[in-house]
């Protein structure tokens, strides 16, 4: 056996049992103690969830007006901030649910933490809207409650859409999550060694033992739940660009909006998985799970979105021009060359000229690369949202109302604060529960074993 067919994906490797595969993927969860870097990275990330608290609790005693937004700039970093995490949220629920129902075996080595990473991405999107409402105790306006008093939110509202868009999303996902996640958690309920393990584990598993009733019951329901779950992933993230699209201002009222938006969420999402699925493999050694093939078809779907993208770039630009609209063709001409131009070239640059690195084989086959270009996207598709609500912001029909937006330390600090959320839950997430799907993968090493490697070739088409 050689040392690249170690590499290989599991559910060609003779030497993977489905009893070493259980091994390796619990015992990351039942060790005694977590290792160092972990420690290390969940203290940095624990930091800045303590920096999102003193800012949150600022924010409350005095007011929205600690934010660098104004007039004409009603809208800064808490709408860009919230439509970066909503599209980063959407890859999770791609990789689970449509590839799931497309039967691409592809996915079983990423889709567990990329679900995991929907969910902490949501409740990160989720914090914005209602820090931005200014009076956030009010929250549950969004919400159509029996009001005693006749007065139901503006169903015309696009954030009321956003409200029931968003909320269904992360139900579904968390269902769809949960659901994937209890075969795995009775596996480690009956390998945990403490008796406070196996009561956790035994409690979260809900009396599963792996009968035929079981997994009849349990295939019916994560079916149905990736059937849900798929039209969400479009229609959520078309709900959040109607934020702008049925508005009137130039550079928001656009068509294109809708399907740019959901390419964009994938793009940036598939970006994500990649930013956290190359140091798992290597730090946890999970390079006969997490293959160079998983790695090369992530690239090529976000290569694939990514062209999706700069033709969304381009129709706006052709619309502008061929409307003949004037006050559309200066805002494009404001975003190219007005004060915000630097932002509108380093979002070219991000999203459209360095990603074209991804056609060559050569790039998608080694990891360091992938990942820079990962981390490049991720700030290139912030950088859109910044633009996009910016730059049509601050100069809009009269020249009179124009103005400038600069973010304070408070938006900053809010920013970083959700980021260290995110992280802060995915170390937790790592270290309490499998972030590879066990019993998918004992599924692929057992068929291989029984069908001398054929569905791991249809895998691979």
């Amino acid at each position: 056996m050689t040392d690249t067919h170690v590499q290989s994906d599991p559910s060609t490797e003779p030497r993977q049992t489905v009893r070493s595969v259980s091994q390796q993927i619990s015992a990351i969860v039942l060790t005694e103690g977590p290792p160092r870097g972990w420690w290390a990275g969940f203290l940095v990330s624990f930091l800045l969830v303590m920096l999102l608290l003193v800012s949150v609790g600022w924010l409350f005693a005095k007011g929205v007006g600690i934010w660098g937004i104004n007039q004409p700039v009603g809208w800064g970093f808490a709408i860009v901030n919230f439509v970066w995490w909503i599209g980063i949220g959407h890859a999770g629920t791609l990789i689970s649910a449509i590839l799931l129902l497309f039967r691409q075996e592809w996915r079983t080595s990423i889709n567990r933490f990329a679900e995991a990473m929907t969910l902490f991405a949501v409740a990160c999107a989720g914090l914005f809207p209602l820090l931005h409402m200014g009076r956030p105790q009010f929250f549950f306006w969004f919400i159509p409650y029996p009001s005693t008093t006749g007065m139901w939110p503006q169903f015309r509202s696009p954030l009321i859409w956003d409200f029931f868009a968003v909320g269904t999303y992360a139900t579904v996902s968390l269902m769809f999550w949960y659901v994937g996640l209890i075969p795995d958690l009775a596996t480690l309920r009956d390998r945990s060694r403490t008796g406070r393990g196996r009561i956790i584990y035994g409690f979260l598993a809900m009396g599963w033992r792996g009968s035929a009733r079981h997994w009849k019951r349990y295939q019916s329901a994560y079916l149905l739940l990736a059937g849900l779950a798929t039209p969400l992933v479009i229609s959520v993230h078309t709900i959040v660009s109607y934020d702008f699209a049925i508005s009137i201002l130039p550079g928001w009222h656009a068509t294109v909006f809708p399907p740019y938006f959901v390419a964009g969420a994938i793009y940036s999402g598939f970006a994500m998985v990649l930013t956290l699925s190359i140091p798992l493999r290597a730090v946890y050694r999970l390079q006969n799970f997490v293959t160079d093939r998983h790695l090369d078809n992530m690239a090529k779907v976000m290569l694939a979105s990514g062209l999706v993208v700069a033709y969304g770039y381009l129709m706006e630009h052709f619309l502008a021009w061929y409307g003949g609209h004037q006050l559309e063709e200066f805002m494009l001409l404001n975003r190219m060359f007005g004060p915000y131009a630097w932002s509108y070239w380093a979002l070219i640059g991000c999203n459209i000229l360095i990603p074209q690195l991804l056609w060559f084989k050569s790039v998608r086959a080694r990891p360091l690369p992938l990942f820079f270009i990962a981390i490049v996207i991720n700030i290139g598709m912030w950088l859109e949202r910044y633009v996009i609500v910016v730059t049509s912001l601050h100069r809009d029909f009269l020249p009179s109302s124009w103005g400038m937006y600069e973010p304070t330390f408070w938006d900053w600090s809010t920013y970083l604060g959700t980021i260290g959320l995110f992280a802060a839950l995915l170390f937790l997430f790592i270290r309490l529960l499998p972030m590879i799907s066990i019993f998918e993968m004992r599924e692929l090493v057992h068929e291989h074993e029984h069908s001398g490697g054929a569905s791991a070739e249809a895998g691979t088409s």
